[in-house]
Order: structure tokens, then C-alpha cells, then sequence
């Protein structure tokens, strides 16, 4: 029988991924997903049981990506969460799976916090009665430890996250959001693994309109598309500069090749929207507060808005 989680552009003499051949018999020469079979452990793991029951109360999981470092990826992750948690009836968790640099605690309020075991597990830190996160820097002895730390030791901390963090505490989560590091590495190859069972909602890809990120995201393109992750679009992140006194605008990251818009065109992919760059975002992120309810009435939270929305519109279809 063939299995079932073979990608649809494997080769025709696939092992599957799971085999022990995988990425490394004769059938896999020339394959696009070579890398990534031979990259991770081949065989059942006995965890991802486990992993899938602690998410089946889970409705939606989405991944924010980014092939580049510094285009706000875990700035959005948080202002996504505090927009999606402003509906009381809605109930959202974050991951912050960027083992090396966790900045989601400080980002969201909550970086003096510490997580507590309880008799289901450990229990995530609550920034609001319907809003839990979970960073390993609520671990570290203070906020200048490094992590300095190989990829198994990563994977296994990502993994205990899902597995042992009781996130249904509440009973259901509605949407659950992993902010990850730059690139298509060690990180990213373990969250969909130990997703695969439960589904993966999809992924949001955020960019900043000059080519030299745009290269690094056609590489996250490529990573979404060859483990068969669903890219729900991109998101144009600091498109221009914002005035906050007069609301003039200007372009910060001149778009040398058409910006996002063109690469979204290029590949077929949704353009989310774009967000213009405004000082008041940094100010609520080393507040650990909400920008769009800070700043309603300016251009980017308005974008803000607008993003959230689309992304709404589209994972409820």
C-alpha cells in the first residue's frame, strides 16, 4: 500500500518518508524533497501520538515564517495574537519556537513571568484570560542567558512544548501561532513533523519590500511547498515609513523589483497586505501592549487590521 504521506512531487520509486531509506535510496536521486527526508529520523516517532492528542482541541495552527531575519515576523506574531484574542469568545495560543532568540515574552508583556507544572502538564503563561504563551525564556536564570544549543537539544525542547504544555486548559484553543526563526532549518523541519498528524492550518510569510529579503522568502516558498505546508499569502511588513505627526509616507525599502505584489504574482500566492513602518510599533512592543488598540487610527494598525482580517476570512473558509 502506498504511503499515505508521500509528497505529491515525489519521485515514482518513493520509500516514504518515514522508511528507513528515506533521502537516501536509489529512488530518491533527484527528488525536491530528498533533503528534507534524510534531514530528520526516519521511522515512527512514538511521541507524535501524544503531541496529536494534546492538539486535537486545536482548530486552527499557523505558522509565521520568514526566510529572513529583521522583518518583524515575531512583532506581527504578537500583534496577530492580541488582535485575534480582542474577541473574548476566541481563545489563542502562542509558541514561540525561536529557541536562540525568544522575544516574544518581552514583546507581549509577560517576560518576568515563569511557567507552573500542573497535574496535565506544564501551563503556559497568560498575558489575558484567553491568551497563553510559551517561550523558553520564561526558563532562563535572567533575560541575558544566552541558549547556545545543537539542533537535537532544540528539537526536543520545541517538542516538549507541544506535548507536554496543557493548552486545552480552557477547554478548546482556537488558534494556536508559531513564531520561528529566520530560515528553513533545524527548528522548522521538527514543528511540522510533530504537527503532521493533527494538520497544519497554514503558514503567513512576512517580507519587506527590497529584493534582498524577497530572495530568502522564495526559499521559504520553496521549504512551505515541498513539506506541504499551505501558504495562506504574504505579508508585506515595513512597505513605507509613516509620519506620526503629519501621516505622510515614504519608502524606507525601495521595492527594486515590484515588492511583494510582484512576487505574489510570480509565484501565485495571496498578497495579504502591506504594513507601513511606524515608531509607535516599536513603542508597544517594548510595552508588551496591543498597537492596534494603543494606536487605532493609524495607517499600520488600520493595515494591521485589514491582515488580520484576510487571514480570518481565509482560515474560516
Amino acid at each position: 500500500m502506498p504511503d499515505s504521506n508521500i509528497p505529491e512531487n515525489a519521485n515514482e520509486h518513493c520509500p516514504g518518508p518515514e522508511s528507513q531509506g528515506a533521502g537516501k535510496a536509489d529512488g530518491c536521486a533527484g527528488c525536491p524533497n530528498q533533503e528534507i527526508c534524510a534531514s530528520q529520523a526516519q521511522g515512527p516517532d512514538p511521541d507524535l501520538p501524544i503531541v496529536t492528542e494534546r492538539l486535537s482541541k486545536v482548530r486552527h495552527k499557523l505558522l509565521v515564517l520568514s526566510g529572513k531575519g529583521g522583518v518583524g515576523k515575531s512583532t506581527f506574531t504578537a500583534q496577530l495574537a492580541f488582535a485575534l484574542a480582542s474577541d473574548e469568545s476566541c481563545d489563542v495560543g502562542v509558541v514561540d519556537i525561536d529557541i536562540c532568540g525568544p522575544s516574544i515574552p518581552k514583546i507581549m508583556g509577560c517576560e518576568r513571568e515563569q511557567i507552573h507544572q500542573s497535574s496535565n502538564g506544564w501551563s503556559p503563561v497568560y498575558v489575558q484570560d484567553n491568551l497563553a504563551v510559551m517561550s523558553i525564556g520564561f526558563m532562563l536564570p535572567d533575560e541575558d542567558s544566552a541558549v547556545i544549543w545543537r539542533g537535537p537539544k532544540k528539537n526536543g525542547m520545541i517538542k516538549q512544548f507541544l506535548k507536554d504544555v496543557d493548552w486545552s486548559s480552557a477547554g478548546k484553543l482556537d488558534y494556536l501561532l508559531f513564531d520561528t526563526p529566520p530560515g528553513t532549518s533545524d527548528e522548522h523541519l521538527s514543528v511540522v513533523q510533530l504537527l503532521k498528524a493533527s494538520g497544519i492550518t497554514g503558514a503567513v510569510i512576512l517580507t519587506t519590500p527590497q529584493e534582498v529579503a524577497l530572495q530568502d522568502v522564495r526559499k521559504e516558498i520553496d521549504f512551505c511547498r515541498k513539506a506541504n505546508v499551505p501558504i495562506l499569502g504574504l505579508v508585506e511588513n515595513m512597505a513605507a515609513f509613516v509620519c506620526p505627526s503629519c501621516h505622510g509616507s515614504s519608502l524606507i525599502f525601495y521595492p527594486t523589483t515590484g515588492g511583494a505584489d510582484a512576487l505574489c504574482r510570480e509565484l501565485d500566492i495571496p498578497l495579504l497586505g502591506s504594513i507601513p513602518l511606524d515608531p509607535s510599533i516599536g513603542r508597544a512592543c517594548d510595552f508588551g501592549s496591543s498597537f492596534v488598540d494603543t494606536c487605532p487610527e493609524s495607517p499600520a494598525a488600520k493595515a494591521f487590521v485589514q491582515v488580520i482580517d484576510r487571514i480570518k476570512q481565509i482560515v474560516d473558509q
